[in-house]
């Protein structure tokens, strides 16, 4: 029989397809998933779920204050001493390219003003919408905690 942990903090790993940008203890999680943000403290339940475009924050022991992220695509799993982040994009809050970001917004706002017709580039440009608004909103919100 399994003992209960009374641990406050989790392992944390924070991984894109590139590199591994955070590997550490942490006492909480903020995750944009497909059905909503979720947060995740120690001895949470075990879980499987989409990522979609948005902030992830947490709190690192080591750490005085939140750390935030804009995650795209991938998959969270929660384990009950692990909690991984398996993202297609991961961008720290301070490397954020705000004027790629604007452009990008207004690109996708130009392509679903062209495409009212065409349901397909219309998709495509409603998510690459979406995106680069949530990279902006973490941007916004790095530069409200700094």
């Amino acid at each position: 029989m399994q003992q209960a942990s009374n641990s406050k903090t989790f392992r944390l790993e924070i991984v894109s397809a590139e590199r591994n940008l955070f590997s550490g203890e942490a006492s909480f999680v903020v995750v944009p998933g497909v059905d909503g943000e979720l947060g995740i403290y120690p001895n949470h339940t075990p879980l499987l779920t989409k990522i979609k475009p948005g902030t992830l924050k947490f709190q690192a022991t080591n750490e005085s204050g939140e750390t935030l992220f804009f995650v795209a695509g991938g998959f969270l799993e929660i384990q009950p001493t692990v909690v991984t982040v398996l993202a297609d994009t991961v961008v720290r809050g301070e490397e954020i390219d705000q004027a790629r970001a604007e452009e990008a917004k207004r690109n996708a706002e130009e392509a679903i003003a062209k495409a009212p017709e065409d349901k397909i580039a219309l998709a495509t440009a409603q998510a690459e919408l979406s995106y680069a608004m949530a990279e902006l909103k973490t941007l916004q919100k790095y530069k409200a905690r700094s």
